[in-house]
């Protein structure tokens, strides 16, 4: 990880600014953090400096790492809700799913979450839209 920030850290200047943060955890966690990700680490930091330190970053993609879950795990949460075996969920496989957890949650939050996991809006969640649903977006949950 400390490899990572100073990769980032452009011109060793000794920090990560929020757009170093951002490549930092593409690096790290193959996706680029949204703006209300990067602005809450960016804002729980010390205030006196221009950007993200080494020790205040290695804490952060600590905590980070932490809350993931393991790969292996969302991929058997997943194969369980594809009942059908096709390699996708429907909107059909999400309202079993809730049923079982859920069943007083209304058909139209259904529908939201649906559509929020379904990132290329065609219909089906893929893996990995399941697994960046599963591991990313309750980032940004903990934010609001």
């Amino acid at each position: 990880m400390a490899t990572v920030f100073k990769a980032c850290d452009e011109d060793n200047k000794g920090y990560l600014s929020r757009e170093d943060f951002k490549v930092a955890v593409v690096m790290l966690f193959g996706y680029k953090p949204s703006k209300i990700e990067a602005e809450s680490v960016m804002s729980s930091i010390n205030q006196n400096t221009n950007g993200i330190l080494l020790g205040d970053f290695l804490h952060a993609v600590r905590r980070k790492k932490e809350n993931q879950l393991p790969w292996s795990k969302i991929r058997r949460i997943f194969t369980a809700l594809d009942r059908h075996y096709h390699g996708f969920l429907t909107l059909e496989d999400f309202k079993n799913a809730f049923q079982q957890v859920a069943p007083k949650l209304p058909a139209r939050v259904i529908l939201e979450v649906f559509r929020e996991v379904d990132q290329d809006s065609d219909g089906h969640v893929s893996f990995r839209d399941f697994e960046y649903a599963m591991n990313y977006r309750q980032s940004e949950a903990e934010v609001a």
